[in-house]
């Protein structure tokens, strides 16, 4: 069985009334790569610092290698936290930023210059122990800081959205160059942050957060292909979102047509969020489509075109295609049933859909009632 290295149980975090986490529970397995994905404010950064000691929950339990870890002060968890500033010492060298923390527990200078040299050479800085930090790169820097959190041999490796100082060129590189560490180390690794790109390309499990709630856990595929909900399809990676109507186990109704699918178990009639990613759709001829869309935008990018079109039931599409088009032509698309997700509604979703049904009942009611006495 798989050792837990963290886990929370319940966990909550308010100041005064305002809650920043909400019974927060999820466990941590030793050398995996876990990513909290969500927007600025939802609740990402309390938890790596509730992790390190930093900051102390209101309620529930945190436990860390086994044991409690709520009275466990900061310097005394096998944890390393990796920030987006870098928090390096800029009146300091490569080696001494490095050997920083392995100073603190008076281990030996023969020790000190082994650990550096090895964590160095882990992030490909061999050779640089001598270099003045401010006069390096930020993806120089940013493996200094990684370097000197893995020389502690930690038993969790925090990473606060380490990557997005960086330009996109050398933030993919990253992305490679930390995958390829985690492996190497084989410790815990927990990344922050607000790129979905980052967290598909990178994780083992990921788990998206909104309001300091984990909305859904999950790898990277199950996420991607199986979104719970609107929020979640939209945050990780472009979707197609219309209403639709689940008339049965495996048949769904959208865009003023019925479609086979492979999602059951819903109610019959049950209102539903259809979600079809842009990839998932192939550009043919009008007759042949199985449904059509007037191409109202195209835009080369490079790989591909991107067209957005409506529908006829006013549903606005977006397509990656190879294909060419052009503006105000009436094309087709076609998908394949397991390229049809369905999702649930919420019960907000469903609150406002069932106002909006009976407001619109009322009115024409109202109407006709005026039409006949008028």
């Amino acid at each position: 069985m798989e050792k837990n290295i963290v886990s929370f149980t319940h966990v909550e975090k308010k100041y005064e009334e305002e809650y920043v986490l909400k019974d927060i529970t999820f466990e941590l397995k030793k050398g995996k790569f876990y990513t909290l994905l969500g927007p600025s404010g939802c609740g990402k950064s309390t938890i790596l610092n509730i992790i390190a000691g930093f900051t102390q929950p209101s309620s529930g339990v945190v436990v860390l290698n086994g044991d409690n870890a709520i009275n466990t002060p900061a310097e005394k968890r096998k944890v390393n936290t990796v920030f987006q500033d870098y928090a390096l010492f800029p009146h300091m060298n490569v080696f001494d930023n490095v050997a920083f923390g392995l100073k603190l527990k008076r281990i030996s200078k023969q020790q000190i210059r082994e650990k550096v040299k090895t964590a160095l050479q882990l992030v490909r800085l061999n050779g640089f122990e001598n270099k003045e930090t401010t006069e390096m790169s930020g993806g120089q820097k940013q493996r200094v800081a990684i370097a000197r959190a893995i020389v502690n041999e930690p038993d969790v490796l925090l990473l606060d959205e380490p990557l997005s100082a960086l330009d996109l060129k050398l933030r993919t590189e990253m992305q490679y160059e930390l995958r390829a560490l985690q492996r190497r180390l084989g410790i815990t690794f927990l990344f922050v942050t607000h790129d979905q790109e980052e967290a598909l390309a990178m994780s083992d499990e990921i788990m998206v957060m909104k309001n300091g709630e984990i909305v859904q856990t999950g790898t990277p595929m199950d996420i991607y292909d199986e979104p719970i909900n609107r929020y979640v399809a939209d945050f990780i990676g472009e979707s197609n979102i219309v209403k639709g109507r689940m008339l049965s186990d495996y048949l769904v109704s959208f865009a003023g047509k019925r479609f086979v699918c492979v999602d059951g178990g819903m109610n019959t009639n049950e209102k539903v969020d259809v979600v079809i990613r842009p990839e998932d759709l192939t550009v043919t001829d009008a007759d042949a489509g199985q449904i059509q869309i007037t191409v109202e935008t195209q835009l080369f990018r490079g790989v591909h075109y991107e067209i957005v079109g409506l529908d006829q039931s006013g549903n606005e599409w977006l397509i990656h295609s190879t294909k060419k088009t052009e503006s105000g032509k009436i094309v087709g698309l076609t998908f394949q049933p397991e390229d049809i997700h369905i999702m649930r509604l919420s019960e907000t979703e469903e609150d406002f859909d069932e106002r909006i049904e009976q407001y619109t009942t009322s009115v024409n009611a109202d109407e006709k009632g005026a039409d006949f006495h008028g």
